[in-house]
C-alpha cells in the first residue's frame, strides 16, 4: 500500500474520533454550557445527519477541484471548526461547528475513498478501502476512550483540541504525499453520475452496506452495559472488550480486504452468513464470559471484513460515477451508523434487556442476506443476465 494511503488513514482516524467521541463527553458539555443532557446529545445527531447529507453533496462540490486540493480543503475546515468548538461558550455555535465538521468529514472521506482506489487500481481496491476504514475502527477503539479520558482529566474542550492537533500533521502529510492529480472537469456530468443510482446493483450494494454497518454499531454502542450487566464482568473489563472488538476489526479489514480482491462473493455470502449466526450465538451466550469474549473478537472481524468488502464493491459497481461513488458509500456507511444505535436503544427502552441489541444486529444481517438473495434471484431471471461469481446480488 502507498505511504500516502496510510496518511489518509490517519486523517480518517482523527475524523472518526470526532464523530464518536461525544458519547463520553455529553454530561460535561451539558453542565458547562447550561443545556440539558438530551440537548447536548443532539450534537451527535447533528454530526450524523451532516455526514449522511454531506457525503454526496460535498463529493459533487469537490468535482471542481483537484483531489489533493479537495482533501486539503476539507481537512482544513475540519481542523478549524474544532478550534472554534474548543473555545466557544455558545451551544448554538457548537452545534454549528458539529454540522460543518460533519460536512467536511463527509467530503474528505468521499474523496479519500475514490483517491485510495485510484492510487492502487481496481485490482487492489479492497485493500485500499480496508486501509481507510481501519482508521474508523481505530477511532472507535482508541480515539473514543482517549477522548473520554481527556475529558475527565482536563474537560471536554481538551478532546476538541486533541482532534484539531491530530489533524494538523495530517494536513501537512496530505499536502506532501498525495498526488496533485487534476480537477474532475473531464469526467461525466453531475447529472450523469446521479443517474448511476438507477443501477440496481449499486442500490443493493449501498443498502447491504447500511444494514451490515447498522448491525455492527447496534451492538458496539451497547457493549459496555452488556458486558457489565449480562456477562457480569467488572467495569474494568470494558476497555478489554473494546480492545478485542478493535483487534477483530483490524483483522477483518486486513484479511477481508485481501480476499475481496480475489473472492468477494465468498466474503459476502460466507462471511455474511457467519456474521448473522455469530450475532445470534453472542446473544445466547452473552452470560458466559469466555464464550462472549471470544465472540466479540470474531464478530469484530466479520463485521468489518464484510462491511469493508461491501463498500469496495459499491465503489466498483459505481464505475460510471467516479466522483460521487465515494459519497454514496460514505452516506450508506453513516446511515447504518445512525440507524443501528437508535434501533438498539429502542429495544432496550422497550424493556427487552441488554441482549436485545445483539438480537437486533442478527436480524439486520438476516435482512441483508435476504435482500441479497432476492436481488441475486431477480438478476438470474433478467433477460441476458450473466451470473457473476464475484457479486452475490
Amino acid at each position: 500500500m502507498p505511504f500516502a494511503l496510510l496518511l489518509l488513514g490517519v486523517a480518517v482516524f482523527a475524523q472518526g474520533t470526532s464523530e464518536f467521541m461525544l458519547s463520553g463527553l455529553v454530561p460535561d458539555i451539558a453542565r458547562d454550557l447550561g443545556v440539558s443532557v438530551p440537548s447536548a446529545g443532539a450534537l451527535t445527531s447533528a454530526f450524523a445527519l451532516g455526514m449522511v447529507a454531506g457525503a454526496p453533496l460535498m463529493a459533487g462540490l469537490a468535482r471542481r477541484w483537484s483531489r489533493r486540493g479537495a482533501l486539503l480543503g476539507f481537512l482544513a475546515v475540519f481542523l478549524a471548526v474544532h478550534v472554534v468548538g474548543a473555545v466557544t461558550d455558545s451551544f448554538t455555535v457548537l452545534v454549528a461547528t458539529r454540522v460543518v465538521g460533519a460536512l467536511a468529514n463527509a467530503g474528505f472521506l468521499a474523496v479519500a475513498l475514490v483517491t485510495a482506489v485510484g492510487m492502487v487500481g481496481p485490482e487492489a481496491g479492497g485493500r485500499a478501502t480496508s486501509t481507510l476504514l481501519g482508521g474508523v475502527t481505530l477511532a472507535c477503539v482508541v480515539g473514543v476512550p482517549a477522548g473520554a479520558l481527556l475529558g475527565q482529566l482536563w474537560g471536554w474542550r481538551a478532546a476538541f483540541w486533541a482532534v484539531a492537533l491530530l489533524s494538523l500533521p495530517a494536513v501537512v502529510a496530505v499536502a506532501r504525499s498525495v498526488p496533485a492529480g487534476a480537477a474532475d472537469s473531464g469526467r461525466p456530468s453531475l447529472r450523469a453520475e446521479l443517474r448511476s443510482l438507477r443501477n440496481p446493483r449499486l442500490r443493493v450494494a449501498l443498502l447491504l452496506g447500511a444494514l451490515v454497518n447498522a448491525a455492527t454499531f447496534c451492538t458496539f454502542t451497547y457493549l459496555a452495559p452488556l458486558v457489565t450487566q449480562v456477562t457480569a464482568l467488572g467495569s474494568g473489563w470494558v476497555p478489554v472488550v473494546l480492545a478485542l472488538f478493535g483487534a477483530g476489526s483490524f483483522l477483518g479489514v486486513a484479511v477481508g480486504g485481501r480476499l475481496a480482491e480475489r473472492r468477494p462473493g465468498a466474503v459476502l455470502t460466507g462471511g455474511g452468513g457467519a456474521l448473522c449466526l455469530g450475532w445470534a450465538a453472542f446473544a445466547l451466550a452473552a452470560g458466559t464470559p469466555a464464550v462472549a469474549l471470544g465472540l466479540v473478537l470474531v464478530q469484530g472481524a466479520l463485521s468489518f471484513g464484510v462491511g469493508s468488502t461491501l463498500i469496495s464493491q459499491a465503489l466498483r459497481t459505481a464505475s460510471d460515477a467516479p466522483t460521487l461513488s465515494g459519497g454514496f458509500a460514505t452516506a450508506a456507511f453513516n446511515v447504518g451508523a445512525a440507524l443501528g444505535p437508535w434501533l438498539g436503544g429502542t429495544a432496550i427502552g422497550a424493556g427487552l434487556g441488554y441482549r436485545s441489541p445483539v438480537w437486533v444486529s442478527a436480524a439486520l444481517v438476516a435482512v441483508a442476506l435476504l435482500t441479497a438473495g432476492l436481488a441475486a434471484r431477480r438478476n438470474r431471471r433478467a433477460p441476458g443476465c450473466r451470473t457473476r461469481a464475484s457479486w452475490p446480488a
